[in-house]
């Protein structure tokens, strides 16, 4: 019988086999039969309270959870005020960092390095020279827009326009008038 319960120990399903330890294994395999399962059966009821105590903790925490979640919401605490805090927080925290600091420092010298360099310079004279040409010519292409808008807004097909608008208009809200005034009699 003892050989029996000794080849149960290779069997993965074994209680004897889930035992990581290899000196608790071998323990286990010097006890009698009766020596045997009587640990099996400490361990299986020890297994059981502790199984029944996690089931108790999850509802305490589920319970607690929902009171935190409540005086949360009560508090005017949202989801999003949590995680913009956290984000925030961990954005602190990055920017505290001496990874951070260190690349931040590499960054401005490289920066600098750059600025500096005579390639940049004259990139830099080009760019801003094409810039002012380009708003030069925007300026006189807006302003000879403006003239003309300004031109057809005071010619005499755009008075007419404005006119018949202006007179529709006061015909709708003549008509609107008229039907709540029926509607109310």
């Amino acid at each position: 019988m003892e050989d029996h319960n000794t080849a149960n120990l290779s069997d993965p399903a074994s209680p004897a086999a889930s035992v990581a330890s290899a000196e608790i294994a071998a323990e286990f395999a010097a006890l009698t039969v009766e020596e045997k399962e009587q640990r099996r059966a400490e361990w299986s009821q020890e297994l059981a309270r502790v199984e029944e105590e996690i089931n108790t903790l999850r509802t305490v925490l589920a319970s607690k959870t929902r009171h935190a979640s409540d005086l949360k919401r009560k508090l005017g605490i949202t989801v999003w005020k949590e995680v913009t805090d956290d984000m925030n927080q961990g954005i602190k925290n990055l920017k505290e960092s001496t990874v951070y600091q260190s690349v931040e420092q590499s960054l401005g010298t490289f920066t600098k390095a750059v600025h500096e360099a005579p390639l940049y310079q004259r990139t830099e004279s080009v760019l801003k020279s094409t810039g002012e040409k380009t708003a030069s010519v925007f300026g006189s292409i807006t302003s000879g827009i403006s003239s003309k808008f300004s031109q057809m807004k005071n010619s005499e097909s755009m008075r007419s326009i404005e006119a018949s608008v202006g007179s529709a208009y006061e015909n709708v809200k003549a008509v609107s008038s008229l039907v709540r005034w029926r509607s109310r009699s």
